[in-house]
């Protein structure tokens, strides 16, 4: 009892010192705190990462409501957390290093080659979770005792929690036993996120007061004009720094010229597309995919190995970061006060949250699974199966970073509010991260061994280690690989003779092959990178 109550003293003595000597050393002591418990993160995700059942993100969340704990007893209840969210902050500094090494990592051949499907459960997907959630937040919630919302209120609530957060589901999926699985879950990841801020955003534009037939329409022209400008704005972006990297050279003077170039570029298209109020996810995601695909050939080896392990290792920190924050601000005492709902209430709006969200998934997954598998016909392609439309369904019911930014910037300000129903709103999306995050996530592991028993015996043999490189120079040796050839044993050649003869026996006609050559004769030789032939 008196070694807290010393402890308790002793950290009323910090914040105050810091706060007598000005407001920007209490910013430094908290920013320190905070550095600091995410240096802890990072030890205890390292010691735990063979665990059945925590991953990173769950290591995260555990850690941050611990110290949330700890802060909000020290300060006798105040608060609990060190530093005051921003969704301004996030949607700046925080989410642009996530989704642009998504781009810049992606497989591309994988990606492209699932391109239609991986746009159909994202595009369309998120549009029909967010009617089925919309539409049942609107119906459910006054039956609960809980219906003081506008239209737009319960459309944000359908965005909000549409957006997955397949982090959880990626860590165990291998992405050399199951190409296809893993990049339809990637893939279609990123572009829910990058749909729902994109939806979110015009939802936002809505004129309430003039609600007309017409409505879904605008909503629907406004998302694809966001849709295609970023798209382009992106692509035009990633282009110019390969070209400019192709031509000058810059590495002959300064690898380091390379790496500042290429990062500088990717954080400016992103900002570029918020200051012309399109979509920053999206441009940031493309600029990344053609980075990786032109300008990545375009500098030294040296530049080439930083500048993956730059990008992931900010997406990582990023990620921890919001994950970390999510846990300290679950004990945020002001918010539970303000939300003056009572526990049946409260109870019963997180019931039927997680119901939506769970039929939500399922009425786009396996509909949209089936028609996939439908029209790939006799194709090279291989179906869908059950198994992996439940692992594609389960890897979309978390819900993480994304989702508490848009609740905030939806009902908060600052991340702050005085509304009893925006706070009720607030904790409720705290509460589904948790449990989403938590029970979603430590069955993941368990659920994909059952359904993947082959993955299992794969993780098994390589001590839980996967043999796969995120590196984009794998697009151009992999595919005619195996996995004990890319790993440096076997028969390499047998293999890639083996395979280049079935290509020769079934020619692929797509899209992707009239890219492939268009790629080679115009874009390559102005831009850069290998040529196919």
């Amino acid at each position: 009892m008196a070694a807290a109550e010393a402890t308790a003293a002793l950290w009323e003595a910090a914040v105050v010192a810091a706060s007598s000597t000005g407001g920007d050393s209490t910013t430094v002591f908290s920013i320190c705190v905070f550095t600091a418990v995410l240096c802890l993160c990072l030890v205890a995700g390292h010691l735990l990462e063979e665990n059945k059942w925590v991953n990173e993100s769950i290591t995260a969340l555990i850690i941050g409501c611990i110290v949330g704990a700890f802060i909000f007893l020290l300060s006798k209840g105040k608060n609990s957390r060190i530093l005051r969210f921003d969704e301004q902050l996030f949607f700046i500094y925080v989410l642009p290093p996530i989704i642009f090494n998504a781009g810049f990592q992606v497989k591309k051949k994988q990606f492209f080659h699932n391109f239609l499907t991986i746009m159909s459960f994202g595009v369309f997907g998120v549009f029909i979770s967010v009617a089925i959630v919309s539409a049942g937040c609107y119906w459910l919630f006054p039956k609960v005792g809980f219906g003081k919302l506008d239209a737009v209120d319960y459309l944000a609530l359908g965005v909000i929690f549409s957006s997955t957060d397949t982090v959880c589901t990626l860590q165990v999926i291998s992405q050399d036993e199951t190409p296809r699985l893993y990049s339809l879950v990637f893939g279609e990841g990123v572009v829910n996120d990058a749909t729902s801020v994109v939806l979110f955003n015009a939802i936002k534009n809505i004129d309430i007061t003039r609600l007309k037939g017409g409505v879904v329409l605008k909503v629907i022209a406004d998302f694809l004009y966001l849709f295609a400008t970023s798209t382009i704005l992106g692509a035009t972006i990633g282009l110019s720094t390969a070209y400019v990297l192709r031509a000058l050279y810059f590495g002959r003077h300064s690898t380091d010229r390379e790496v500042a170039l290429m990062a500088l570029m990717a954080y400016l298209s992103y900002m570029l597309a918020e200051l012309l109020s399109l979509s920053g996810i999206l441009t940031v995601f493309f600029c990344g995919i053609v980075m990786s695909h032109y300008a990545w050939h375009n500098v030294t080896e040296s530049s080439r190995i930083t500048t993956r392990h730059i990008f992931a290792t900010l997406s990582f920190i990023a990620e921890t970061f919001i994950f970390l924050y999510v846990g300290m601000d679950a004990l945020d005492i002001d918010k539970w006060k303000t939300a003056k709902s009572g526990f049946k209430t409260s109870a019963g709006i997180f019931g039927i949250l997680i119901s939506l969200i769970l039929l939500g998934r399922a009425a786009f997954v396996f509909p949209l699974s089936i028609l996939s598998n439908s029209m790939s016909g006799n194709s090279e392609k291989a179906p869908i199966t059950f198994k992996h439309q439940v692992v594609i369904w389960w890897a979309g019911l978390m819900r993480g970073a994304v989702s508490i930014a848009l609740a905030y910037n939806q009902f908060t300000f600052s991340g702050v509010t005085l509304d009893p129903v925006h706070a009720t709103i607030i904790t409720s999306t705290i509460v589904v991260v948790f449990f989403t995050t938590l029970v979603f996530g430590f069955l993941t592991r368990p659920l994909i061994s059952a359904m993947l028993p082959h993955h299992r015996h794969r993780e098994e043999a390589t001590g839980g280690r996967s043999t796969g490189s995120n590196s984009p120079k794998d697009d151009f040796i992999l595919p005619f690989l195996s996995d004990e050839d890319a790993s440096g044993s076997g028969s390499g050649f047998m293999q890639a003779k083996r395979s280049i003869s079935m290509m020769l026996e079934r020619p692929v006609h797509t899209v992707h092959v009239y890219w492939r050559k268009f790629d080679d004769r115009f874009m390559r030789p102005i831009f850069g990178g290998p040529r196919s032939h």
